[in-house]
């Protein structure tokens, strides 16, 4: 089959790093166009990981210049940034997987928790990259916001399960993600004296996260909860773990829940004990268990914050949109330190 040219825009960042591995060992893909705001530079400059591996040059973003040497290009980009790339490069007719949340809540949703929206004509037209979720839609996108770890995670543990909810009750979300989830920047709170040996919330209650997860189960499901969400830092480099809290209104087994929703999913493993970050870690999969003690229902998620929150994510995005496999250059060997 002939290869797919695309472009990695803002390569430089940890989930930059983590789409530049996936597309090196992709049989289709192939990396033709590689850019960040930071200025000229190359790949194993920004990554020392990738010398001898990958020395490609790392350019200004020239959009006139992607569009020749590219039809899909993945943006890797901070919120605002990304939407101002992204529309120049749909009008230049090339497909953008976007990993920011410039494209993934509805309008008004979206100016309430971030900033003013530039693109509200391609906002229109996006699809969430939820792959579970939008599978047969995807196929057909141009622009694809792929959904950020927290809600990945925690979405994937909950939807199964919102038909059988009490409405109108409290949903409690206990989220704790790897150090990686935080980026590259330096904070106080991401510093090593900050995190080493160090747990703690960030934002609870108030995160932008939560707004997202409310809206995609209520146009899923046309239902609403009150969304209570407090995401943690833990003193580890990557992994995330879920932890959800419900109301059920009707008496249900979880785990077969779970095994017959997700029945024809690839990356879903259903878990028969509570699930850990280490098993999932350097893999696309999701895995999930559920309990319940009379009406109070526990669901607890584990992904990889970088591939199945970040980049895998969108490489399976990317697949489908190019007519190909969900599964193509998709990593499933975990990790073992």
């Amino acid at each position: 089959m002939q290869k797919i040219k695309v472009a990695i825009i803002g390569a430089s960042g940890y989930t930059g790093l983590e789409l530049i591995k996936l597309i090196l060992n992709h049989p289709i893909f192939e990396i033709s166009y590689l850019a960040t705001s930071q200025g000229e530079s190359r790949a194993d400059v920004l990554h020392p990981a990738l010398k001898s591996v990958c020395e490609m040059e790392v350019k200004k973003v020239d959009f006139d210049a992607i569009a020749k040497e590219a039809s899909l290009a993945f943006l890797a980009l901070p919120h605002k940034s990304a939407m101002e790339v992204a529309k120049e490069l749909l009008a230049r007719d090339i497909k953008v997987v976007d990993l920011s949340a410039d494209y993934r809540l509805d309008l008004e949703v979206y100016e309430q928790n971030y900033c003013e929206h530039i693109d509200k004509e391609n906002l229109s037209h996006s699809i969430y990259g939820l792959i579970e979720f939008y599978k047969e839609k995807i196929k057909n996108a141009k622009l694809v916001a792929s959904p950020g770890c927290y809600p990945t995670a925690t979405l994937l543990g909950l939807l199964p399960f919102v038909p059988y909810l009490q409405e109108n009750t409290p949903i409690f979300i206990d989220a704790k993600s790897g150090v990686s989830g935080a980026g590259k920047k330096l904070t106080h709170n991401n510093s090593f004296v900050t995190i080493n040996e160090n747990i703690f919330a960030y934002n609870p209650l108030k995160h932008r996260h939560a707004p997202e997860i409310k809206e995609k189960i209520s146009k899923l499901y046309n239902k609403e909860f009150e969304i209570n969400f407090v995401p943690h830092l833990i003193p580890t480099t990557r992994g995330e773990l879920v932890s959800v809290y419900a109301s059920l209104e009707q008496d249900i087994n979880p785990l077969e829940v779970l095994q017959e929703f997700y029945k024809d999913s690839k990356f879903i493993r259903i878990r028969e004990n509570p699930v850990d970050i280490k098993s999932v870690s350097g893999t696309h999969f999701c895995d999930i268990f559920a309990a319940k003690n009379d009406s109070s229902l526990f669901i607890s998620s584990a992904i990889d914050n970088l591939l199945r929150g970040a980049a895998s994510q969108a490489l399976v995005a990317a697949n489908l949109m190019c007519g190909l496999d969900e599964d193509v250059g998709v990593p499933t060997l975990a990790y073992v330190p």
